[in-house]
């Protein structure tokens, strides 16, 4: 089936009104924006994804504002990149929309034709991403966006779901706010290509830097670390880049900021760079693209079976057995056993 108004010609020819238009479709999950989705997936594959997770405050929004205009003024790549920004911003507890925090941030940003800024809201979705955030990106990277960022909700441990879906995690940390320890607790400096200690011109940064190289060398025994360097701040100062012999072996990197001021942006920007060339060179690139289509697969799976199962269910026999596990009748498993074969409580 053609989606009969022209909306995938629209996007492909670079109509930004139609990718708005399709944007919102894919995230009300309407019929027209999964058969445009069916259109386009042959047209997708090419940009570089790239995840920005980290706990509220920490300056994530800021950040993906200089390291976008970082992409669109220095590195060209031989032509200027066209970037597309998914901000996913908590949904509001009234509307269920997006509250917009990050467009206020952003707003530097609005007048260029080549960045396509997106916020979408969580609605109540765990692990930092929202539910339609796949789609999204399909869409974004169809109509001729080579670089996607993805800059989640800010839901701190349980934002681990964006490792499965970007090319380049980068997670974001800054010193004061709180015990260091908590952020490998639940894996979420595991999922960490580059990590990124930002406000660094906070009290603290020190001890801020040492337990995240300590956490780094718990699980890799010598994980480069560029922020020793970085005492003194310039745009002009850079790291020492991993030279090109040792690409094939990533390790997590350190890497100071203060975003506000446009310090350590473009070290982090050219990082950003230096991963992407390891992953091309490494052959990760396509397990990692295995990964993330494999889990999207999964998970619309999952979640169309369960919406066929509902509505082949009858309500009644659903809410009886659901009122015999809210009286501890039977356990949740016994039930999920009687849902599924049929069979009277």
């Amino acid at each position: 089936m053609k989606v009969s108004n022209g909306l995938v010609t629209s996007v492909l020819e670079g109509d930004r009104l139609a990718l708005a238009r399709l944007l919102t479709q894919v995230e009300n999950d309407t019929h027209e924006g999964r058969i445009a989705l069916n259109e386009l997936f042959s047209n997708t594959g090419r940009a570089h994804l790239i995840g920005v997770t980290g706990a509220p405050g920490t300056g994530k929004s800021t950040l993906v504002n200089k390291l976008t205009r970082y992409f669109r003024d220095f590195d060209t790549g031989g032509a200027a990149h066209r970037i597309g920004i998914i901000a996913i911003d908590p949904s509001s507890p009234f509307s269920g929309g997006a509250l917009l925090g990050d467009r206020v941030r952003m707003r530097d940003l609005a007048g260029d034709p080549d960045v396509f800024i997106r916020s979408m809201a969580s609605r109540g979705t765990l692990g930092g991403l929202a539910a339609g955030t796949a789609g999204m990106v399909q869409a974004l990277d169809a109509a001729g966006f080579d670089i996607i960022i993805i800059e989640t909700v800010g839901a701190g441990q349980a934002e681990v779901d964006i490792a499965r879906l970007a090319h380049t995690t980068i997670v974001v940390e800054a010193p004061g706010l709180g015990d260091d320890i908590q952020a490998i607790k639940a894996g979420i400096l595991e999922i960490a290509d580059i990590l990124v200690i930002n406000k660094a011109d906070r009290p603290g940064v020190e001890n801020t830097e040492r337990a995240l190289r300590g956490m780094l060398q718990l699980a890799h025994p010598s994980p480069r670390v560029y922020s020793s360097k970085q005492r003194e701040y310039s745009q002009n100062e850079n790291p020492e880049l991993a030279p090109e012999t040792e690409l094939n072996n990533w390790q997590p990197q350190i890497l100071r900021t203060v975003a506000t001021e446009g310090i350590g942006i473009q070290e982090l920007g050219k990082l950003v760079v230096l991963h992407r060339q390891h992953l091309h060179k490494s052959g990760e690139w396509n397990q990692r693209e295995i990964i993330r289509l494999q889990a999207e697969l999964d998970a619309l799976l999952q979640a169309t079976l369960v919406s066929r199962w509902r509505g082949s269910i009858s309500p009644v026999h659903y809410q009886d057995v659901f009122d015999k596990v809210v009286r501890r009748k039977i356990s949740p498993s016994q039930a999920v056993e009687k849902l599924l074969d049929g069979s009277e409580v």
